[in-house]
């Protein structure tokens, strides 16, 4: 009986706790204390928070992702083309610098150099054909094909050795977001 009776007080003080939690959230969201602008950087602990939720789905997501042929030239000569004309103003490229675009977004876009090292190609191409929500990177499924998206990654993969002048060789020179 007295266990009985020590669970109730138990469940009772655990169901007041997750309402004062829930009050306490709906509370600050709808307060607007929370500082929204893409000029003010998020606080370490929510930039971990969203960094690691992100990483661990994209991990999950791109799961089971089969891999095609990737060191085709035609592929790579493709996907910097693709790459000069959609993804340079955010991401930079060997001798181009991230553009006024990209340089306003908070989170700020990673240079692709370093994703390319971070990322497996089925997670690049997740992430490419998918977007990430909330950081200005887009779903470009919604406009591109499967194949242009291998494309990119097979450029994608090939970014950590490439030198300025490959990157203007692949590109046919194509002028950069600040020309």
């Amino acid at each position: 009986m007295a266990a009985r009776q020590t669970w109730r007080w138990v469940s009772l003080i655990i169901g007041i706790i997750i309402v004062v939690v829930v009050v306490l959230a709906f509370l600050f969201i709808y307060s607007g204390v929370y500082n929204v602008a893409a000029t003010y950087p998020d606080r370490a602990p929510v930039a971990w928070a969203i960094g690691t939720a992100a990483d661990n789905s994209i991990k999950r997501q791109a799961r089971g992702i089969k891999v095609p042929k990737l060191n085709d030239q035609a592929r790579i000569q493709s996907g910097a083309r693709d790459y000069q004309e959609d993804c340079v103003v955010c991401h930079g490229a060997p001798g181009v610098q991230i553009g006024e675009i990209g340089r306003g977004l908070n989170p700020a876009p990673p240079e692709l150099i370093d994703a390319a090292e971070d990322f497996k190609p089925n997670e690049l191409f997740w992430i490419t054909k998918n977007g990430i929500r909330m950081t200005g990177m887009p779903a470009w499924s919604k406009t591109s094909s499967d194949d242009e998206i291998w494309d990119i990654v097979a450029f994608m993969e090939k970014l950590p050795s490439m030198k300025p002048a490959e990157y203007r060789k692949l590109t046919h020179g194509a002028p950069t977001p600040e020309q």
